[in-house]
């Protein structure tokens, strides 16, 4: 593809160009047949669009032209850190998403420690569950990570298996709330205690659940402390994105003090083009992100999160209780939020994926162990659809019982042989192949498809 010598004319061309391209999509997300991926109803879009078209333009780089912005992250920063109940002035910022709000986090930890500490060669000890962000983090940043076990019945992990990994170059350990594979809430408490005794940096993880945890006691859905509450809690990542209903991407990190947030930003002094200093990775940002993200959460207002977690959360437990009747299928674990997921110790699970897969569902899959998963969003409580999702599955499970030999075929054989390979690096060649024939433009059979 080259960018064109003539415009393409009038904007309806323009569209019509937008519209031919809609239908190389083939899953049917707006009708909840998808896991996570899109979270908002169509209630808000039209004004959050109107809001976007208002700031689109903006860049918060430049916060002597867009005062308006700034003022606005500020106090997304501020409100979030009172759902986290922050002790103080909430420290942190926007970000683009969950994986640069780990990101941050995990560079600031490392430069913190390295100055209050003296550490020079850091580790960070995070669970086998934790998001990949987390090695992101430690490949771009040169820290090294160091995973550790989960229970194999509850998903959780072992504080113990925790306290014991920790050691003179820890700068952070890491939990999840919930993490993503099984939605299991780690022990909170009990890595914080770990923090304050080894001296250590804790962050929580609430990238997915965030806007849902932090209404859930409100929603009639008790948890374990899990947020600033906890004196060794250091920094909290949670996305305005999933369950704040908001456009992508946008998330927040924020630290407990205005001293730890300081490491995160960056500053050139000495540039020809003037001082350069900027708090996130990016330098520009798109302030309409900033700007929809903030009307979110304006128009929701604390009644409207705790309103839409109710819904999603019954969501969920009305899924488990379904799932928990089905015969040889298998709940992962004890899901406290909004993800589900499940496996089965009589029948190749994947075969099982390939079933729903057939009848226009797109889950997600698990390994180590096999599963499937799916994160429950808004869309997904839409009319019966929970109803029919069970009933596929009740299906499905019935027809691979009677026959629990079978062999997967397909993408779900794919997966499972992927799983089996022990050289993972080979995977990860497999994985980085796929997104760099993503930017191809090259379309050899002129039928419309990718």
């Amino acid at each position: 593809a080259v960018v064109s010598t003539q415009s393409t004319g009038e904007d309806a061309a323009l569209f019509s160009l937008l519209d031919h391209y809609g239908t190389l999509s083939v899953v049917d997300w707006k009708n909840g047949r998808c896991y996570g991926t899109v979270f908002a109803g169509e209630d808000k879009t039209d004004m959050l669009g109107e809001v976007y078209k208002k700031y689109c333009w903006t860049n918060p780089l430049h916060p002597d032209c867009f005062k308006d912005v700034r003022k606005m992250e500020a106090e997304i920063v501020s409100m979030v850190g009172d759902m986290f109940h922050h002790p103080g002035q909430a420290a942190g910022s926007v970000t683009s998403g969950g994986t640069e709000s780990i990101l941050m986090s995990m560079k600031t930890h490392r430069d913190w420690a390295r100055e209050t500490k003296g550490i020079e060669n850091p580790n960070i000890v995070a669970p086998i569950t934790a998001h990949p962000a987390f090695d992101k983090a430690a490949a771009y940043f040169k820290i090294h990570i160091i995973h550790v076990p989960v229970d194999p019945i509850t998903y959780a992990v072992n504080p113990a298996n925790v306290a014991r990994a920790v050691n003179s170059n820890t700068i952070c350990i890491v939990g999840s709330a919930p993490q993503y594979p099984h939605g299991v809430m780690d022990d909170m408490v009990a890595l914080n205690d770990i923090a304050v005794r080894k001296d250590v940096g804790f962050h929580v993880d609430a990238c997915m659940g965030g806007f849902l945890i932090a209404f859930m006691e409100e929603a009639g859905y008790p948890l374990p402390l899990f947020d600033f509450r906890l004196s060794g809690v250091t920094a909290i990542s949670v996305d305005m994105h999933k369950y704040g209903y908001t456009f992508k991407g946008s998330s927040a990190v924020l630290y407990r003090t205005m001293e730890m947030f300081f490491y995160q930003i960056t500053s050139t002094s000495d540039w020809a083009g003037g001082i350069y200093a900027s708090p996130t990775m990016a330098g520009s940002r798109p302030g309409g992100n900033i700007a929809v993200t903030w009307a979110a959460m304006m128009s929701f207002g604390r009644n409207g999160y705790v309103s839409a977690t109710k819904e999603v959360i019954a969501g969920a437990r009305y899924l488990i209780a379904g799932l928990e009747k089905i015969p040889g299928v298998e709940v992962m674990g004890n899901p406290q939020v909004s993800c589900v997921a499940w496996t089965s110790d009589t029948f190749n699970i994947y075969n099982m994926s390939s079933d729903l897969s057939a009848k226009g569902w797109n889950l997600h899959l698990l390994q180590f162990p096999a599963g499937i998963h799916i994160q429950l969003t808004k869309r997904n409580l839409m009319q019966d659809t929970l109803d029919k999702l069970l009933s596929d599955i009740r299906d499905s499970a019935a027809l691979q019982m009677s026959r629990p030999n079978e062999e997967a075929t397909g993408a779900a054989a794919m997966y499972g042989m992927a799983a089996k390979i022990p050289d993972r690096s080979i995977v990860d060649d497999i994985a980085k192949e796929f997104w760099r024939l993503y930017y191809s433009t090259i379309n050899n059979n002129n039928n419309n498809s990718l």
